[in-house]
């Protein structure tokens, strides 16, 4: 195996993903020869810490890419749609922590537990998932191994932190505002760009995202349709609503599936305890299960809950938790660029 070291770049560097990128290449020693962090305009000429040394933002552009070997992108999708092909032509593997190549036929969408064999099958871009489909898939793929799924009803509960600074701030302003009789003024969420804002504090707003034709939000179709890419299965059927709540880290999801044959509970809780990023928190008698709060900072995808359902032998019941910026985002990306790293390393 050589020492080999890598020309890397984080788009979107003073977000709240890119620090959790940064963070995590630093704590994990990542194989790093040269660093660039690459941002908007706004942000260009800021100085962020690593290892100890600051390092100046610069200003994303298309030639900031020249001799950089891997790039992990999260300034979001327009930024990605405009720079990736740039990217490409200097010879970049991209990680994109956006939506812009997801569905893209010819990008692969990878959760290194589930589908790891596809990064090898890039042409320059690897798409990390969705975070709320990041850590349902993760915990599903032992069970699709074994029993094989037929059907997924998912039900989110979504952080604030998943649209980003300005929803945290607003949180935080309302629940104050609450708390000490003074009156709530929405103006971020549920979707920036939309003009009716809801109250977030001490409530669950059932949109996250524009809602699509069909009556479901683009998050929704983002969890069924990318489901089915990364489990490499469309005769899966999955429907999800998602919700957004007065928490700050973590996704929490409550899952009906139903496999493809019967199970034993067992067995079942056996092949999550032995996956890979995976914690089972389940023991209901002393009232353990995943709670976001624990999850939060943490790299696994935590699950409890586990019960049969009371009407199908195949039916079964998750809880499944996750730190949305870290396996949902930061964490998942960073795997896929170990594993580049790893095998170039080993070539």
């Amino acid at each position: 195996m050589s020492n080999e070291t890598f020309n890397v770049a984080v788009v979107g560097a003073t977000g709240a993903v890119g620090e959790q990128i940064l963070r995590l290449l630093e704590e994990r020693n990542f194989p790093i020869k040269t660093l660039k962090l690459l941002s908007s305009a706004r942000s260009a000429g800021s100085k962020l810490k690593f290892k100890g040394e600051e390092v100046t933002v610069e200003e994303a552009k298309p030639e900031s890419f020249e001799g950089v070997q891997i790039a992990l992108f999260s300034a979001g999708g327009d930024v990605s749609k405009v720079l990736i092909p740039e990217a490409i032509k200097h010879g970049t593997v991209c990680i994109d922590n956006t939506s812009a190549f997801r569905m893209d036929p010819t990008a692969p969408l990878v959760v290194p537990e589930v589908n790891e064999e596809k990064i090898f099958e890039h042409n320059g871009v690897i798409a990390n998932p969705n975070c709320s489909t990041i850590q349902m898939v993760a915990a599903l793929k032992p069970l699709q191994d074994r029993y094989g799924l037929k059907r997924i009803i998912v039900s989110t509960y979504q952080a604030v932190s998943g649209s980003g600074a300005k929803a945290i701030a607003e949180l935080n302003r309302q629940t104050k505002a609450i708390v000490n009789g003074e009156p709530v003024n929405p103006d971020v969420l549920p979707v920036a760009s939309l003009p009716v804002k809801h109250q977030i504090a001490f409530n669950a707003v059932p949109q996250i995202d524009k809602f699509t034709e069909n009556g479901f939000t683009y998050e929704e179709m983002k969890m069924i349709n990318e489901t089915k890419k990364i489990m490499g299965d469309e005769s899966i059927q999955v429907t999800a609503t998602c919700v957004r709540i007065p928490v700050v880290y973590g996704h929490s999801e409550s899952v009906y599936v139903e496999l493809g044959s019967e199970y034993d509970l067992q067995e079942v809780r056996s092949l999550l305890e032995n996956a890979p990023g995976i914690t089972v928190v389940d023991d209901p008698a002393n009232q353990a299960y995943p709670l976001a709060t624990d999850a939060a900072g943490k790299n696994d995808v935590f699950v409890g809950r586990l019960r049969r359902d009371l009407d199908s032998p195949t039916g079964l019941n998750l809880w499944i938790v996750s730190d949305n910026l870290l396996k949902g985002a930061a964490w998942n990306a960073v795997q896929i660029a170990e594993i580049i790293a790893a095998r170039s390393q080993q070539a």
